[in-house]
């Protein structure tokens, strides 16, 4: 006696999870669109020319456009045309970084300024413009006679260096460093008492 194969109904939770397994599909395909199609879309924005130290203004002439893939980060950066006169560096931006909102401010609100010293110790082969660096001093007590070395100024950027040339000016240099209005009195007190004054790179920039 033979009986008649029965068809069974497909469950329901079979469907549900095949339904479930085409959206994810679907998902992560749109998912990648959306990631290729955001690598694609890039926005111009100000990039540094060269080393721009804290403190220094923002001219045209040391920036540049640069167009490039921001995504969510787009608002961080200054767009071009968006500074306003007179804008200063906040901080030193590196040459070809680009130009952080939070990089930027207006003179009156920092509180640094600049002023020059003279190393007669020599300078360091890896004092460059930009770097952060810490200015030592050792006091003069009489004439020719100094006390030991000691931070005179904890933290400064260096603006630039001016390497006098020929034979009499040999191990002296001038540095022109950015540093707190709150250290200017103690620098130029050492200065006009004639101590020798070290400038000793962090290892920041």
């Amino acid at each position: 006696m033979t009986s008649a194969a029965v068809a069974r109904p497909r469950a329901f939770w079979a469907d549900i999870r095949f339904l479930l397994g085409v959206v994810l599909v679907i998902v992560s395909i749109v998912g990648v669109w959306l990631v290729v199609d955001a690598a694609r879309h890039t926005v111009p924005v100000l990039a540094a020319d060269r080393t721009i130290v804290v403190g220094e203004p923002l001219r045209a002439d040391d920036l540049r456009v640069v167009d490039v893939a921001l995504g969510s980060q787009v608002e961080a950066y200054v767009p071009p045309g968006s500074l306003a006169p007179g804008a200063v560096a906040a901080r030193t931006i590196g040459d070809g970084e680009l130009v952080p909102v939070a990089a930027v401010a207006a003179p009156d609100d920092l509180g640094v300024t600049t002023i020059v010293v003279t190393v007669t110790q020599g300078l360091p082969a890896a004092l460059a413009e930009g770097a952060s660096v810490e200015v030592w001093h050792a006091p003069q007590s009489e004439s020719g006679v100094f006390d030991d070395p000691r931070v005179l100024v904890g933290e400064a950027t260096v603006r630039a260096v001016h390497e006098p040339e020929g034979v009499m000016a040999a191990g002296s240099a001038s540095v022109e460093l950015v540093l707190d209005r709150g250290d200017v009195a103690a620098a130029l007190g050492a200065i006009a008492r004639g101590d020798s004054i070290s400038v000793v790179p962090t290892g920041a920039l």
